[in-house]
């Protein structure tokens, strides 16, 4: 006579039926997996990217950060401390040389012309002074020189006589001798005198000097004054467009603070960056080629900033071409710069594959339906190409696209189009 089951004799046997079946499944999925991995994987021929590998030249180069901004740009600052009166142009409007931009408060630095052009006039007044003071000075002094000269010769004169008196018996020694004495105190008097004009030449002449060297101060003091007053006649310096312009009426603005930007949208430069350790690549006039999507731009690195900031050099480049159509203020740019030259190298294109000189796991194709997997050693680059040291030879092609799926396998099939 049959017994029920119990419940756990019920799962038991359900357990073993259940396991019947999900083994010969998961052997059949692990055989068929086995399979595939030792077949290997496919890919379609539309999906695989090839570089052949050819010999020739590659102009090494190293990649920056780029950007757009205008060949001539100029910052207008304010010269004075004053305000902004009136404004007479707008950002994007196109301005001649000599328009005017701003009106400033100039008040107090006419007054500050005024002032110091009056004390220019006191100076060449008192200038003028000094050279009449120090002409009839010594003009008198050489008057009274010739007057003693003329002195000195009557006492030669009396000291000849006397002698020729003497001589006769008619004069005296003591006459004699004090006429010497008279004739040789006027010899001291008049040397005395012709030094003394020296001297005083030489004062004059160095009052005068000091006068005029016043006189050139005060003027060039004028000057600089009066060539601020003429910077605060904010005027575009050239034909440009302007960028900035400061329209706050009103507003107190100080010396050196920003008034307007103007630039040359007409023709545009690169200014770069790229990191510290790179900067021995860089040097002024190297070749470089500026790449805005897919167009490329050839130009010379134009300026190097001799320090670098936060581990950043930052440099210039020149384009060949200043205003291509491609070429928009503010665009951000890759700037490639040629700092090598090999000759006669193996080489494949360049792509998103290359992290730099090392080795990398590529699969080269062996045959139009076959691609295998090898060890290949690539070297410097540019742009366009990379080195490659070994693993291929001339002709093989290269899969340079994203082969990130298929690194497990040791070849792949290429499917190709029926």
């Amino acid at each position: 006579m049959d017994r029920e089951l119990t419940s756990e004799e019920k799962k038991k046997i359900r357990n073993r039926r259940l396991t019947r079946m999900i083994v010969p499944l998961f052997l059949v999925v692990a055989l068929i997996v086995a399979i595939f991995l030792f077949m290997g994987s496919s890919i379609a021929e539309e999906n695989l990217q090839l570089s052949a590998v050819q010999k020739g030249e590659i102009e090494t180069s190293v990649d920056a950060s780029g950007k757009v901004v205008p060949a001539y740009e100029e910052t207008v600052v304010s010269p004075v401390s004053t305000k902004i009166m009136e404004v007479y142009c707008q950002e994007g409007d196109k301005v001649e040389g000599g328009t005017p931009l701003l009106r400033l408060d100039l008040q107090s630095a006419e007054t500050d012309v005024r002032k110091m052009a009056d004390e220019l006039s006191m100076k060449k007044i008192s200038t003028q002074q000094t050279s009449l003071n120090s002409r009839t000075f010594l003009t008198n002094l050489e008057m009274k020189i010739e007057a003693k000269q003329m002195s000195v010769a009557e006492l030669k004169a009396e000291v000849d006589n006397e002698r020729r008196l003497d001589s006769l018996g008619s004069g005296t020694g003591d006459r004699v001798r004090q006429a010497e004495l008279a004739y040789r105190t006027g010899l001291l008097e008049l040397e005395q005198m012709r030094k003394e004009l020296v001297n005083e030449r030489q004062a004059h002449s160095a009052a005068y000097k000091s006068k005029q060297l016043e006189e050139g101060i005060t003027a060039k003091n004028l000057s600089v004054l009066q060539r601020t007053l003429d910077d605060a006649q904010v005027k575009a310096p050239h034909a440009a467009t302007v960028t900035y312009v400061n329209s706050s009426i009103g507003s107190s603005i100080g010396p050196g603070e920003k008034l307007a930007v103007l630039a040359d949208l007409s023709r545009f430069k690169i200014t770069a960056e790229m990191p510290e350790g790179e900067s021995s690549k860089l040097t002024p006039g190297a070749k470089t080629v500026v790449r805005i999507g897919s167009k490329k731009l050839p130009g010379r690195v134009a300026q190097v900033q001799p320090q670098s900031a936060n581990g950043i050099v930052n440099f210039t480049v020149r384009l060949d071409n200043e205003n291509d159509p491609a070429l928009k203020a503010g665009l951000r740019t890759t700037v490639s710069v040629v700092y090598d030259v090999l000759p006669d190298v193996m080489m494949i294109r360049n792509g998103q594959y290359y992290k730099g000189p090392g080795s990398y796991q590529m699969f080269v194709l062996t045959d139009d339906s076959k691609l295998e997997k090898r060890t290949l050693m690539l070297g410097e680059s540019n742009f366009e190409y990379v080195e490659v040291r070994s693993g291929v030879k001339p002709g093989e092609k290269v899969a340079i696209g994203d082969m990130s799926d298929y690194q497990k396998y040791s070849s792949v099939k290429v499917k190709r189009k029926k």
